[in-house]
């Protein structure tokens, strides 16, 4: 059964997962998620554009922004839309970690996503972030002189 979103829902549905950043939709409109799909949709029914995958939006954000000197987390995803409606059950999200000059750290891919297995912003984040532990030295024994 597919489950069909109109804007709204599907608006709230990434709200809801922690996607609530500013997007760009098919790389030319940057704004919050409702703001920039609406005004690619726009663009759209003018004809002065076209997805650059027919029945698919492609949206992109950063996860986590720590400023240019910092490394960053960014996710594109491909979402299905045909007839006005978003349908989730297609959906392609790719998740990547790069350092400060935008050399790849750490990548993840993830396919055939659902509205309910579509992962939280912070979920996206841990799978491409690193693991830091800290070691802690351990303190010689003994007498010093």
């Amino acid at each position: 059964m597919k489950l069909l979103l109109d804007l709204d829902a599907f608006v709230k549905t990434l709200n809801d997962k922690g996607y609530d950043g500013y997007f760009h939709t098919e790389s030319c409109c940057a704004g919050k998620l409702r703001d920039s799909i609406g005004e690619f949709l726009e663009i759209v029914k003018n004809g002065n554009d076209a997805p650059l995958i027919a029945n698919f939006l492609h949206l992109s954000t950063y996860l986590e922004w720590n400023g240019e000197e910092k490394p960053r987390v960014e996710c594109n995803m491909w979402v299905r839309y045909e007839n006005g409606k978003f349908n989730m059950e297609q959906t392609e999200m790719y998740i990547r970690s790069t350092d400060r000059y935008g050399q790849l750290l750490k990548q993840s891919k993830l396919t055939d996503l659902t509205a309910d297995s579509l992962p939280t912003a912070l979920e996206a984040i841990a799978q491409v972030s690193e693991k830091h532990t800290e070691e802690i030295a351990p303190h010689k024994r003994g007498l010093r002189m």
